[in-house]
């Protein structure tokens, strides 16, 4: 998801217009869910260690109901509504309105918190939460087709729209970590969460790759590489799912956004794709057919057009492409308005009816998140009844959800488990967000000895990061946008905490510290007084970042930090030229930095590190945890470099500030005696590669060992600069060498070409472990194979 551009957070715009009988009291100023729970210290849980079975056949007794119901009961079940419309002037369930949908349109689904959307709380408990989910529920169950509705809700990272729900590190930092398994458990515990609030469908995991940096959404899915974001979709589909149709526990994934979203040619959100086919395949493609492969159960399209085509509307990406090419069998969702955006927006239909018309004749859309009005009810049975649309065609889709809504129990246990709320805000899910938010962390520089920080030492700490949980959770974090300035950090209600509370924490003193500039760097703040304490400080350290922001109120159109937060710097530094400077950066997208990583002695990354960030923050800093985070994106240096990634073409420059793959760590590694099995690579006779690793300390190393090729050439097509192949994340204690093995395969080195054939072109390649961080740790092999033998042959889109 997610939300149409005329969507403000106001709570009077999002009342439904269905009359109440109760009159308007209320001034539409949301307060804090003052529901309490002492939450469970550790739960058990089913761990799913191999895919199920994802989405397949329809089975009879589906079809039987399919068949039992009206066009009108048939459209209701495709059509989702938000939660808005479902609230009166006084933030309550409007019953009038739930009815109004319910018995007179049918729908079968809604989407979203009411703290979004004119609730009365800003951010619901379990229990307020499910009260409401249940509420419709009964409803749903009672009125119009009588079948249970199954509710969206955007649980992206944990479930965080849901008070006291664990929010974990976004998307780029939990690849950061370059161990899936985190990935699989923020997952797991999205779904726990999201059940006990009565919902059934998360709206995740994200796996557009992040090409073009400026874009908004970069922090939500899981890098630019399409090997690293593969091995992370799976684990994440995986806790999210886990055995979906017989766990109560878990819900139903939605990968998002089919297809090609993260490469806006201007940087800016909804922005226009050029994509060539082959290279769609090739990059885009992969994360997405992993998650299908491990059973994922729905799809969201993604939001504009690619090459000026529009997604939601084409028969070839939602039709050809998906269903046949790739094999999905579950529900494919539209993003909000997305069909009706066709009209209103791209200038891709006539008008609403005729967007509808195409959605339905030439996709395989199934639900329409309209979200705000009857305009898809409305057309669809229009068009059944004008015989336009077949309903054959509403009976394929609708098959999908009902089966959908079957695999998740909901025909058996509609209602909200009641029991899973004790789990939410778990001290065991705490742990967990914070060991994925320690192992993200990545350390860009350190010179000088700057890091670790001393307990002893005098450390000056500045900048707006420092002291702020909204700001380490970024945005869909309590609510789309996150917290807004009049709530602050008090919206959390306890359930987070910041980096001042853990240096607190770790150092065992309050720590100096001063705001030096609001987060929108419009003003400085403690001028004076910063530069009277550095006098006297032996280290300074700079937390620098940005607001909270989602989608299109995110855009950019320069990638630099706001620049009083880099004078800040420069004004400190200035003063006192002999001090260490530490900067801390908090961000969604990296940011330029202008002067600072030739003025900083060490600087560390720590993404988007989520509510519960800033224990492990101050651990990095202070040398409890020793940095093990590795870039899962390419760290521009300059405008121009706003799309550079690792897999680009080898003749073009890469001469990023950071490059992909890279990261720093307190110890000593030293690589050595890397060896292979064979000289040659050919089709179904894969090699070995192992390399040797010794940690000289002086601390226990966890280290990502990467594995990299580089094609010398590529007839008739530009060799790629380097693709990651494989990796591994292993822990060395102090003198302490290991040998760490990998297969490489020729398949892995096959590649589309402009027929969409995948087939592999011989030539030497060099195989290389780490080469940003390790000199000479590579080998040449030759790679074997006919180019006229096609591995598997895509589907052309003319």
């Amino acid at each position: 998801m997610t939300q149409d551009y005329a969507r403000t957070e106001e709570p009077t715009e999002s009342c439904s217009t269905i009359p109440t009988d109760l009159p308007c009291t209320w001034d539409s100023t949301q307060v804090l869910d003052k529901e309490t729970w002492i939450p469970a210290k550790a739960y058990s849980f089913n761990s799913y260690t191999t895919p199920v079975v994802g989405p397949g056949d329809i089975d009879y007794d589906i079809e039987m109901m399919v068949q039992g119901l009206t066009v009108e009961e048939k459209v209701g079940q495709m059509t989702q509504i938000e939660v808005g419309k479902l609230i009166d002037c006084n933030g309550r369930l409007n019953e009038t309105a739930v009815e109004y949908w319910i018995d007179k349109w049918k729908v079968g689904s809604f989407l979203e918190t009411p703290g979004n959307h004119g609730g009365k709380y800003n951010w619901y408990s379990p229990k307020n939460f499910a009260d409401f989910t249940d509420a419709v529920q009964r409803i749903a169950l009672s009125k119009g087709s009588k079948l249970p509705i199954i509710w969206g809700l955007d649980s992206v990272r944990g479930a965080n729209y849901v008070k006291g729900g664990t929010i974990f590190p976004s998307g780029t930092a939990t690849a950061a970590t370059f161990n899936p398994q985190f990935a699989y458990e923020a997952g797991r515990i999205a779904a726990k969460d999201s059940r006990a609030a009565g919902t059934h469908w998360a709206f995740g995991p994200v796996l557009d790759l992040a090409v073009n940096k400026l874009w908004s959404r970069t922090y939500e899915n899981f890098g630019e590489d399409p090997f690293l974001s593969a091995e992370m979709a799976k684990l994440s589909v995986m806790g999210y799912q886990g055995n979906y149709k017989t766990d109560r526990a878990r819900v139903a994934a939605s990968i998002k956004h089919f297809i090609g979203y993260g490469y806006p040619s201007d940087g800016q959100d909804r922005g226009n794709r050029h994509i060539a086919p082959h290279e769609l395949f090739e990059y885009h493609l992969p994360p997405f057919q992993a998650a299908i492969d491990v059973g994922a159960a729905t799809v969201m399209e993604c939001y504009g057009v690619i090459n000026g085509e529009a997604v939601a509307l084409s028969d070839y990406y939602l039709k050809s492409l998906l269903r046949e090419q790739m094999q999905f069998k579950g529900t494919l969702v539209s993003d909000w308005a997305e069909i009706n955006n066709q009209a209103l927006k791209y200038s891709a239909a006539r008008d609403v009816k005729h967007a509808n018309e195409l959605a339905l004749n030439h996709t395989t859309i199934d639900i329409s998140m309209v979200a705000d009005d009857e305009s898809f009810s409305e057309a669809a049975i229009k068009l059944v009844a004008e015989d336009v649309i077949p309903e054959s065609r509403l009976d394929e889709s609708v098959a999908r959800i009902l089966q959908l809504k079957k695999d998740l129990g909901l025909f058996e246990t509609p209602y909200a488990d009641r029991d899973l709320a004790k789990t939410v805000g778990s001290p065991q899910d705490i742990e967990t967000a914070r060991d994925t938010a320690r192992e993200s962390i990545t350390m860009l520089k350190n010179d000088n000895d700057a890091l670790p920080l001393k307990t002893s030492e005098k450390v000056l700490f500045v900048g707006p990061i420092i002291n702020s949980t909204r700001y380490m959770g970024g945005g869909w974090n309590v609510h789309w946008q996150g917290p807004s300035d009049e709530e602050g950090d008090a919206v959390y209600q306890g359930f987070g905490d910041t980096i001042l509370k853990g240096i607190k924490q770790i150092a065992g003193v309050e720590p100096e510290y001063y705001l030096g500039t609001d987060i929108h760097g419009k003003k400085y703040v403690n001028i004076e007084a910063i530069l009277k304490a550095a006098e006297h400080a032996d280290k300074i350290v700079f937390g620098l970042g940005e607001h909270p922001y989602a989608e299109d109120l995110g855009n950019i159109g320069n990638l630099t930090l706001p620049i009083k937060q880099l004078d800040l710097v420069l004004k400190v530094k200035d003063a006192v030229p002999n001090k260490s400077i530490v900067i801390v950066l908090v961000e969604g997208r990296p940011r330029l930095l202008g002067k600072l990583p030739n003025v900083a002695d060490a600087i560390i990354d720590a993404y988007l590190p989520g509510a519960y960030g800033g224990l492990p923050v101050a651990e990095i800093l202070y040398g409890v945890v020793n940095p093990s985070g590795r870039l899962p994106i390419t760290y521009p240096s300059t405008e121009a470099q706003t799309s550079i990634t690792l897999w680009q073409p080898a003749f073009m420059e890469y001469k990023p500030q950071w490059p992909f793959g890279y990261g720093l760590g307190y110890s000593k590694l030293v690589y050595s005696n890397i060896t292979l099995s064979s000289q040659s690579l050919s089709i179904g006779a894969p090699i070995t590669v192992s390399v040797e690793i010794t940690n000289n300390g002086p601390f226990v190393q966890k280290e990502v060992v990467q594995l990299y090729t580089h094609q010398q050439y590529r007839i008739g097509y530009a060799a790629e600069l380097n693709r990651l192949r494989a990796f591994q994340k292993v822990e060395l204690a102090v003198d302490e060498t290991k040998s760490v093995e990998f297969k490489l395969n020729a398949e892995d080195l096959a590649f589309w070409d402009r027929s969409l054939r995948r087939r592999i072109e011989p030539a030497p390649v060099t195989v290389a472990i780490n080469p940003y961080t390790q000199k000479n740790i590579s080998a040449v092999i030759q790679l074997n194979g006919d180019i006229n033998h096609v591995i598997s042959q895509g589907i052309l889109p003319y």
